[in-house]
């Protein structure tokens, strides 16, 4: 093996996954946290949550809530089992007051390096809650509307910009990260590493939270150091077996000689990953939709499903291939999408007029640039910035995160299901207790806030608001599937169901009073062909025609997975896993 052929790269999910920034999260402070937590009991390797809140509210000068928020988000990055997440929330869900919850909160812990680590690359959030601040206008009007070969250019090279961004932060920060990593007694006065410093295994295999390599072309993915410690790249970083350590200059000079992109980004994903296309062109579509996953080479934490594009399509999946994928949802538009099968993450960007029904998502969705957009999911977490005209259905163990930008976002209680939605959400980890979709936190711009709804002088009055009951309804999966599940899981809240009671009772008394009008036959004709052109005008008023007619099943087949180009060769449809439709120009579509 070459230490040529050794590629390094950021991973993926701890850099998704992130919080917000703050200055109490700079280097200089992350030094003292990190020599404070060496130097006291109860506080390496290992961090349990008290000692985080004494060092996070009384050294940094943290809130609660938003110290709480950064120990919780790197927990949903460890790999707790279903198992340990159900029981947990059991009972969290048990706890009846602030000193039972805090009680619970004690019994979690996280690496201490790692959570260090954490903390640092919160700062390359800055830029992103800069976009969420400034916003972005989307589709422009003032732009010039280019042709599809230029969207298409500009649309491929720019997707990978994320992960460009993840690299060049780790570039311009890696002696910095691993000064993190330095025993205290090897650092000076002003936190810079003496000459010939050392840095131990074990610190180094924290970075794992970070960096993740391979030895080469169709080489299995392994952790940073395990790379580091063998082979030619052992000499390179000049790892002692004795000592069990690296001489930090070594380390760093390795490192940066082997950092690359990370190569399960969306550009690799399109350009080599399982890719699908319309059986026929999308009418009023400028170009083909773009929809790939790489989910059948990709690592735990690296798999991913791409869809960019979507253009008036109904598009519906259940699938072995989904689950634990990484979904990134692009640029749709009147777009209907059922992905019903256990997820990682999901991103939905800059996305309008559009409907998402996610199944149980492990960690996060993230909501951006968005309009008009409707979001159900069941979710670790749930984050929405720069958005409006936007309402999420959410069931939800943790308070979701409204970033700056939003206008007109609303939030409503779970209201759907499918039947094997309760069997995906255990093999998740997610139960239906404790639910916090109606207690939002706000990251206003001078920092984290809980407001109180509607009162809150410093919380723009617009930004949000809860569904109101009388304007809640159930929403039914249109697709037949195996499984148990028979309703809502957790019931509705108490307000939400009342107020279906009362439309059922409604529904009830029109019932008995069309009975007792004992209308003739000619009568009860006319009667129902009113009732049908008044129905079929809400249809085409409120947008649903275009979601029902998209439901009608296609006389052809979609096309099936393809490990090369796409061809436009309708095939053999599997409805046993996808329904789709191919009314008004729509094709059919599995992944």
């Amino acid at each position: 093996m070459e230490a040529d052929s050794v590629s390094i790269w950021p991973r993926m999910e701890p850099f998704l996954l992130g919080v917000a920034p703050s200055s109490k999260l700079s280097l200089h402070y992350l030094h003292k946290m990190a020599n404070y937590v060496r130097t006291r009991n109860g506080c390496f390797p290992i961090l349990r949550w008290p000692m985080w809140r004494h060092i996070a509210c009384g050294k940094l000068q943290l809130p609660e809530d938003l110290a709480w928020l950064y120990f919780e988000t790197f927990d949903l990055l460890i790999g707790h089992t279903p198992e340990e997440r159900l029981e947990r929330a059991e009972c969290l869900s048990q706890c009846t007051s602030k000193s039972e919850l805090d009680q619970q909160r004690t019994k979690l812990s996280v690496d201490t390096l790692q959570f260090l680590l954490f903390l640092y690359i919160q700062q390359l959030n800055r830029v992103s809650l800069r976009t969420s601040l400034i916003g972005e206008e989307w589709p422009s009007p003032r732009t010039r509307s280019p042709s599809p070969s230029d969207r298409e250019a500009k649309t491929i090279g720019s997707t990978d910009v994320l992960y460009q961004a993840h690299l060049s932060f780790v570039q311009s920060h890696l002696a910095e990260i691993l000064q993190l990593l330095v025993e205290p007694g090897q650092l000076s006065q002003s936190g810079q590493a003496l000459k010939d410093c050392q840095i131990s295994l074990e610190a180094v295999r924290s970075l794992g939270l970070l960096l993740e390599g391979s030895a080469g072309h169709g080489r299995g993915v392994q952790p940073v150091h395990r790379l580091l410690t063998k082979g030619p790249l052992q000499t390179q970083a000049g790892y002692s077996t004795l000592s069990h350590s690296f001489p930090l200059h070594k380390l760093l000079s390795c490192l940066q000689h082997c950092l690359t992109l990370n190569p399960f980004g969306i550009t690799a994903c399109l350009h080599s990953g399982k890719k699908l296309a319309w059986a026929q062109q999308v009418e009023g579509a400028m170009k083909r939709a773009k929809i790939a996953r790489n989910t059948h080479t990709a690592p735990p934490g690296s798999k991913m499903v791409l869809m960019s594009q979507v253009f008036k399509q109904t598009l519906a999946k259940t699938s072995d291939r989904l689950t634990g994928a990484n979904v990134k949802i692009h640029r749709c538009s009147e777009a209907f999408i059922y992905l019903l099968s256990p997820l990682r993450s999901v991103s939905v960007d800059k996305c309008r007029d559009s409907t998402v029904v996610l199944g149980p998502v492990e960690t996060s969705v993230h909501i951006h640039g968005c309009q008009n957009v409707r979001v159900v999911c069941v979710a670790g977490r749930i984050a929405v910035g720069a958005s409006s005209s936007c309402t999420i259905h959410a069931l939800t163990p943790t308070n979701p995160l409204l970033l700056p930008g939003n206008t007109d976002i609303t939030l409503g209680p779970f209201h759907t299901f499918y039947p094997s939605l309760e069997d995906h959400m255990a093999s998740v980890g997610l139960a239906v207790v404790p639910s916090a979709w109606d207690r939002p936190l706000f990251l206003a711009p001078e920092g984290l806030i809980s407001p109180s709804l509607n009162t809150s002088p410093s919380t723009d009055p617009v930004c949000y608001h809860l569904l109101p009951p009388a304007e809640f309804h159930t929403m039914v999966v249109p697709f037949q599937m195996e499984g148990d599940t028979c309703e809502v899981p957790g019931g509705l809240p108490p307000p939400y169901q009342a107020a279906m009671d009362e439309k059922q009772k409604r529904i009830e008394e029109w019932q008995k009073t069309v009975t007792m009008a004992r209308l003739n036959k000619e009568q009860k004709k006319l009667f129902q062909e009113l009732v049908e052109a008044r129905f079929h005008k809400w249809l085409l008023e409120t947008g649903h025609r275009q979601e029902l007619d998209s439901l009608i099943p296609p006389t052809t087949a979609s096309l099936n997975d393809s490990d090369g180009p796409a061809r436009d060769t309708p095939q053999v449809n599997d409805s046993k896993h996808m329904r789709t439709g191919r009314a008004a120009g729509r094709s059919p579509i599995s992944c």
